[in-house]
């Protein structure tokens, strides 16, 4: 039998039922739940880092094709630079400052029962997820990732909409740590 489903309302913010008439059966609603208060864990600084280097490779090209637009001498004399200017303000926006603002704003806690994820910059995410809604768990690395030693936790859960979250910038030893923990926690709730 399925877990049934749990909302979370902010302190001062109206909970997803507010104003009707009745609960959709077995829904809890938790308001001011004693875990948004608890302070959240950040992630490993070379994160910080490896954002860096894929904001680096992602404008590298256009960088590369603005100088040969200012080698080339395209433009007339006064603008042969210019196509420089805004791919320059760019890579730095994504290499230097894009970087650090999501760093900051990310963050986590892992409870007795539950996990709770922190994200976004202009759009920010609060997530807490269950620990009996957990379907799976996956902790994955990429290439870049592997090098500076961390890694992403996945957990996986039922139903459709954000069936998925992702805790990335982990040390790899503590997401593997934190995947046993939530998966001895999985397999005492189904026994």
């Amino acid at each position: 039998m399925g877990a049934s489903p749990v909302f979370f309302a902010r302190p001062f913010g109206r909970h997803p039922f507010e104003g009707k008439q009745a609960l959709p059966k077995g829904c809890v609603i938790y308001i001011n739940h004693p875990m948004d208060t608890e302070p959240l864990s950040k992630l490993d600084p070379a994160y910080t880092t490896v954002m860096r280097i894929e904001g680096t490779l992602i404008v590298l090209p256009f960088l590369i094709g603005a100088l040969v637009l200012g080698l080339a001498e395209a433009l007339p004399a006064p603008f042969t630079w210019a196509p420089m200017i805004v791919p320059v303000l760019i890579a730095l926006v994504m290499v230097i400052l894009i970087p650090i603002k999501r760093y900051r704003s990310r963050g986590y806690h892992m409870s007795e029962d539950r996990l709770r994820v922190v994200k976004g910059v202009m759009f920010h995410a609060d997530t807490v997820v269950p620990f009996s809604r957990v379907q799976h768990l996956d902790v994955e690395q990429g290439p870049l990732e592997r090098i500076f030693g961390i890694a992403r936790l996945i957990l996986h859960t039922a139903g459709t909409h954000n069936s998925s979250v992702t805790l990335p910038g982990l040390p790899h030893a503590d997401a593997v740590a934190m995947r046993e923990e939530i998966r001895a926690h999985v397999k005492r709730e189904s026994l």
